[in-house]
Formats: C-alpha cells, sequence, structure tokens
C-alpha cells in the first residue's frame, strides 16, 4: 500500500476520477431512467455506449481530423462526432427496444424473460458489430483494440498548488454535469418529463389520464441512448481507444454506479458515477490497477448494507415537480 502516492497529489487524483466518473455517470442514467419506468435492467445498453464510439471514430476518420487540425476544424469534428453518437446511439437504444422488448411486454412477459431477453441483446450487438468490422474493414477492426486520434490537444489550464487542470478534463467533467443538468431539467419540467415520472410513479393509472405509455417508453430509450452517446464522445477523448466490446466493462461500471447513487433517481446515478471513478483511482494508486474492479464493488456492497435504496434512493416517478 502507497498512501504516500495517493496523498502526494490528491488533488490530481481527484480530478482524475471525476473524468472517469463523469463517463460512468453519463452512462448510467440510461441503466436509471429505463429502470426507472420499466423496471427492466437493460444490459444491451452497453452496447448502445460502444456503437457511440466507433461513430466517432469514423466521423474523425471522415473528416480527417486529428491533433494538427485548425481550430475550426477540430470544434466542427467535435460537434459532427458529438451529434453522430446521439443519433446512433439513440437509434440503437430505440431499435433494441421496439425489436426486443416491446413484443415482450405486449405478451405480459415476467420479469426473468426480459432480463434474459437484455442479456441476450447485449451478445448479440457485441457480436455481430465484432464479425462485422472483421468482414468489412479487416485488421486492426474486429477484435483489438483500436486508436481513437481526437482532433482536441491536452492543454494545461491552471496549475493550483501542483494540481494541473486540463481543458480535457474541464470539457469531460462540465460537458458530464450539463448534460446531467439538462436531463435532469427536462423530466422535471417538460410536459414530456411529466409523463416520464408519471409512468414511472404508476403506469396504470396515467394511461387513463391519456398518457401515452408506449411514446414514453420509446422517449426514455432516445434518450438514455442520447446520453451513452454523449459518453461515448467524452470516453474517446479522454482514453484514445475503442473496441468490439468495450462496452462490456464500462457498462457494469454504469451499472454499479446507478446502484450506488439509487438506481431510478436521475442525481443518484451522477453521484454514483463520480464516486465510483474517484474511488477507483484512489485505489489503483494506493494498491495497483488490478484492485480498482475490486475496491468498486466492496464500496458498493458497504454503502447498500447501510441504505439498500443506494445514496440517493429516490425513484424517478417521485423526483421534483
Amino acid at each position: 500500500m502507497d498512501f504516500n502516492a495517493l496523498f502526494g497529489d490528491l488533488g490530481g487524483h481527484t480530478l482524475d476520477g471525476l473524468t472517469k466518473g463523469s463517463v460512468y455517470a453519463l452512462v448510467a442514467l440510461g441503466y436509471t431512467m429505463v429502470y426507472g419506468v420499466l423496471r427492466l435492467i437493460n444490459f444491451a445498453h452497453s452496447e448502445v455506449f460502444m456503437v457511440g464510439t466507433w461513430t466517432v471514430l469514423g466521423v474523425y476518420t471522415v473528416l480527417g481530423a486529428d491533433e494538427a487540425s485548425g481550430m475550426g476544424m477540430v470544434i466542427f469534428a467535435t460537434l459532427a462526432a458529438l451529434v453522430a453518437a446521439v443519433v446512433a446511439s439513440a437509434s440503437v437504444a430505440l431499435a433494441v427496444e421496439r425489436i426486443a422488448y416491446k413484443p415482450l411486454r405486449k405478451k405480459n412477459a415476467p420479469p426473468l424473460i426480459f432480463l434474459i431477453t437484455a442479456i441476450g441483446c447485449s451478445l448479440v450487438l457485441v457480436e455481430i458489430f465484432g464479425h462485422v468490422l472483421r468482414f468489412f474493414f479487416g485488421p486492426p477492426f474486429g477484435r483489438a483494440p483500436v486508436n481513437v486520434p481526437s482532433p482536441i490537444q491536452t492543454v494545461v489550464l491552471l496549475d493550483v498548488g501542483g494540481v494541473r487542470i486540463t481543458n480535457v478534463q474541464v470539457f469531460i467533467v462540465v460537458g458530464a454535469i450539463l448534460m446531467m443538468v439538462a436531463l435532469d431539467q427536462f423530466v422535471n419540467r417538460s410536459r414530456l418529463g411529466r409523463g416520464v415520472r408519471a409512468v414511472a410513479q404508476d403506469a396504470d393509472t396515467a394511461a387513463l389520464m391519456g398518457v401515452n405509455q408506449d411514446r414514453v417508453i420509446m422517449l426514455v430509450f432516445v434518450l438514455g441512448g442520447a446520453m451513452a452517446g454523449v459518453a461515448a464522445l467524452l470516453y474517446t477523448i479522454a482514453f484514445d481507444l475503442t473496441k468490439f466490446d468495450i462496452g462490456f466493462i464500462i457498462g457494469i461500471k454504469a451499472f454499479t454506479a446507478a446502484v450506488l447513487g439509487g438506481i431510478g433517481n436521475l442525481r443518484g446515478a451522477l453521484v454514483g458515477g463520480l464516486l465510483l471513478g474517484i474511488v477507483e483511482v484512489y485505489a489503483s494508486t494506493v494498491f495497483n490497477s488490478s484492485w480498482a474492479d475490486v475496491t468498486a464493488f466492496i464500496v458498493l456492497v458497504l454503502v447498500l448494507m447501510f441504505k439498500p435504496t443506494g445514496l440517493l434512493g429516490e425513484s424517478l416517478g417521485k423526483a421534483r415537480a
């Protein structure tokens, strides 16, 4: 154990944790929204994130954007990648709901069938994507990690007491928080958001009041997919890589973050994601990187022992009006 390494640069490690946790939080929003409305753990959401990372790579490749690009190209490529990733991820999320989950809802399938279907969708998407990439593009595409050259150069903005704050860290953390605030305000203040909360609280009563449950469910999947698309862009900027199964570990971490913060609670997803990221970085520093996952799950178990509903265990249906 090396606590000196942790406390020697506590601020820097905390920033790294917040950066990683911001990605977890955005992906966790998809899990928590779907669970809040359908009481369904959508394990295919991890592949929605994966599709977003490949979409970002595709946009950068088509535009020829890299660190040597001018400021105008950097801004254009980043915005284009963001829009494309959001559209692609939201489309995949909606397709999964329409093709896999909607028929089960019509047949009033039990929760276990939904869970098995979600796992099956996840496996099908990841394997199809791996084979398709390899068939059309060949190595290194397919099953090997692929570099995603972000056009954003890392620049130190501030150096406070030896803690270096970079533009990439600020972009990722602030971007994630802004998206979280926007989603929270949409759910709590818009007409469509009221419909989401109504279905989450009592679907039958909401239907009697004229709320179209099917449209609400579609909206929830689209919003969750859009958040995963944003997370995909931020992830590629921070870590410069993707892979056909990159969503697997990110999905597990994001699901853990959602449970840690209180699954079904939007703000809980943000808190859980940021906390999980910080815990992982701290554990990697004190022990080594192989202990990061173990420590994260230990913290989850300890929190749930004392607060089974998570840190902010309020359901989506009880969100503030």
